[in-house]
């Protein structure tokens, strides 16, 4: 089943509190050497303020469930059967998932200590030590069919200085982390797309993570020959929707819940920001001016809607009524192209926050019709975005055309005037997207070529 049960000894769930699994037969010296190339024994997550809540995924055998080194162990000892232990063996009988109880305890001395301190982001220490602890934590493969460990109890260690992080500038051989979603044969057609332009516009090593559970057998059998083709590494991604969070029943709806509902616990605790993309978009600069961008200190950027295509004022919603009291002079932002710091954005429980408020508002139908992009700009006044230049997105909908020669990414947003297919106005509007597409097709052809020879 899933589900959990953490318990803490009159206090409240400890949200972010890291916690770590790893194979029981992993020896010590074996974690301590393993890096992100090696096949993966470990998987990492943070707890929910949700009920305490926790989700971890493994394969059936035995685990070791622990604190991850850092502040959380710092201030909290686990407790098996009233007794203080470094660690508690977890049995994984089956591909179904198992329900866990953690619990936990502050220290002695440490009970008026946070866990999320914001006022240790100016800590140096703080930062080495988050820094050293999470570059050895990482998650565990997602393949087909494994289980899940499901729990209430929460998971964060120390923390880094997102501001100082941000104005420090990256080198040149620090992986580019990008996370998109696609569903269907034509969005993974346009997912495609975007990979390549990706790959051929960005310096350094990139890693793009997928959701499996929408992905079809047929563009997962083709992504590692891709992979290799284009020199980009992957991971396929999962999350099983709590059953305490409401539902979406249709599956668009969940896409857009998946895209900015889990961004705090989808990826190992080593990832330090990613880039989502939309599947059908095209970048036409080099990400990494983006991955090494100045936030300012906020947990997210995003792209304010262009405004100078009139045709559109129209439908522009957030002009008047509740959106324009709501947002009170702050722009409201496009969610095809984002940046989630998420060293900050889990420090701030971000991910709770959109939780519990997706919460109240889903509740009514009347809300959040835009999910993926409503939720955030709602949250703004608490989870500050940052307002990307608008040349980081262009779409045709509602940018004008003078603007599109300095596009660095062009999306296809719908168009509610036109309602054209997205193929025919991607062969219209980007330029190179059939030639990339003609790329690829004929990849996959001489690809298979070669496949069925080998078969006979």
């Amino acid at each position: 089943g899933y589900g959990s049960d953490l318990s803490i000894r009159n206090k409240s769930p400890p949200r972010g509190l890291q916690l770590i699994l790893n194979e029981a037969n992993l020896e010590k010296n074996e974690i301590e050497q393993r890096d992100a190339s090696q096949t993966h024994r470990t998987t990492d997550t943070i707890v929910m303020e949700n009920l305490g809540y926790f989700q971890l995924q493994a394969n059936p055998g035995l685990w070791i469930l622990k604190l991850a080194e850092g502040r959380g162990s710092k201030l909290y000892n686990m407790i098996v059967e009233s007794k203080i232990v470094a660690s508690q063996k977890i049995l994984l009988s089956s591909f179904n998932g198992e329900t866990i109880k953690l619990q936990v305890q502050k220290k002695i001395g440490k009970e008026n200590q946070n866990l999320l301190d914001l006022s240790l982001l100016n800590d140096q220490n703080d930062k080495d030590n988050y820094e050293n602890e999470n570059n050895n934590n990482n998650n565990l493969e997602n393949k087909e069919g494994q289980g899940f460990l499901e729990s209430i109890s929460s998971f964060f260690s120390s923390t880094i200085n997102p501001t100082q992080q941000n104005e420090q500038k990256n080198e040149q051989n620090e992986t580019i982390h990008i996370f998109s979603i696609a569903s269907g044969h034509l969005y993974e057609r346009f997912l495609k797309v975007m990979m390549l332009s990706v790959s051929l516009k960005t310096s350094g090593p990139i890693k793009f993570w997928f959701l499996e559970s929408f992905l079809s057998p047929k563009f997962k059998n083709f992504l590692p020959i891709l992979a290799r083709k284009y020199n980009f590494d992957y991971e396929l991604i999962s999350y099983k929707w709590p059953a305490w969070l409401n539902k979406q029943t249709e599956k668009q709806r969940t896409i857009w819940g998946y895209k900015v509902l889990f961004l705090d616990v989808l990826f190992p605790l080593n990832v330090k920001k990613v880039i989502f993309i939309d599947a059908d978009q095209v970048t036409r600069a080099n990400l990494r001016e983006l991955y090494d961008m100045n936030l300012q200190g906020a947990p997210l950027a995003f792209t304010p809607f262009c405004s100078n295509r009139p045709e559109m004022d129209g439908f522009r919603f957030w002009k008047s009524g509740f959106w324009v009291n709501h947002l009170a002079g702050k722009p409201y932002h496009i969610s095809a192209l984002f940046v989630v710091d998420l060293v900050k954005f889990r420090l701030l429980a971000a991910g709770d926050q959109m939780r519990a408020t997706y919460e109240s508002l889903s509740r009514d139908p009347n809300n959040l019709s835009n999910l993926d992009q409503d939720l955030p700009n709602y949250l703004q006044h608490q989870v500050p975005i940052f307002s990307l230049p608008q040349e980081w997105l262009w779409c045709e909908t509602w940018c004008d055309s003078e603007s599109k020669q300095n596009a660095k990414t062009i999306d296809l947003c719908n168009n509610p005037l036109t309602k054209t297919p997205k193929l025919e106005n991607a062969a219209r509007i980007i330029e190179e997207w059939t030639q990339f597409d003609q790329q690829i097709k004929q990849f996959e052809l001489t690809t298979n070529q070669f496949k069925n020879k080998d078969e006979l």
